[in-house]
């Protein structure tokens, strides 16, 4: 009896451990790519691409999606997810400079981030502190994911500036819900490899942060 008392006490102590391991691996991850897309961005910005390389640089990066999904759980893994998020950064430099163009440009940038970081460390400590379990909120996100972009393809055809804010700020009320979502999966054992913790968070701020340029953009415009 006494070794099994010992055993289910020091089971969910290890747990813990793990758990915090994971979180600590996925922060610091995502604090350096998150710098790493800064530099890659400013660099596209410098170089002045043309408008469509962001879609460009949007599809490769879907593609390094599907491999830094797949090389995880290898040495190479944290390679691929610099890749991604490099492209991504990259992606950003004709949007950032079309908007810094504006009258208010630089504001609205800095206004953006820190809107995203505000948003950000917000739901996170939230989620931290509480330590609830935010998985229920999986299907309705993910429907709301769909509707977003089913909505985004019909919105390019027809142009509606209206549409254009009710897509952003459906995108930003998404994006807020997935870092509690992704978060959470994190402090109660739903996901367990870092790399893929990271992509996750990253995703939901760097849309997050477009969406609120965007909308922040309009309203200035």
């Amino acid at each position: 009896m006494a070794f099994n008392n010992s055993y289910s006490t020091a089971k969910p102590m290890m747990s813990t451990i793990e758990t915090n391991k994971v979180l600590k691996n996925t922060y610091f991850l995502l604090a350096m790519t998150l710098a790493f897309s800064a530099v890659t961005a400013g660099i596209s910005m410098a170089l002045n691409p043309p408008f469509f390389t962001g879609i460009i640089c949007s599809l490769v990066g879907l593609g390094l999606l599907f491999v830094v999904n797949k090389k995880a759980e290898t040495a190479s893994g944290v390679m691929w997810v610099f890749a991604f998020t490099g492209i991504m950064g990259f992606g950003l430099g004709p949007l950032l400079n079309h908007y810094a163009a504006m009258p208010s440009g630089p504001f609205l940038i800095m206004q953006a981030l820190g809107s995203t970081a505000l948003i950000f460390f917000g739901l996170s400590a939230y989620a931290l502190t509480t330590k609830k379990d935010f998985s229920f909120m999986g299907g309705f996100l993910t429907v709301g994911l769909l509707v977003v972009i089913v909505a985004s393809i019909v919105n390019i055809f027809i142009g509606s500036s209206i549409a254009f804010m009710a897509i952003n700020a459906a995108v930003v009320f998404i994006m807020s819900g997935l870092i509690l979502f992704d978060t959470s999966r994190i402090i109660n054992g739903g996901e367990t490899n870092y790399i893929r913790a990271t992509v996750a968070l990253y995703l939901n701020v760097y849309n997050l942060f477009t969406s609120l340029l965007h909308l922040l953009g309009a309203a200035d415009d």
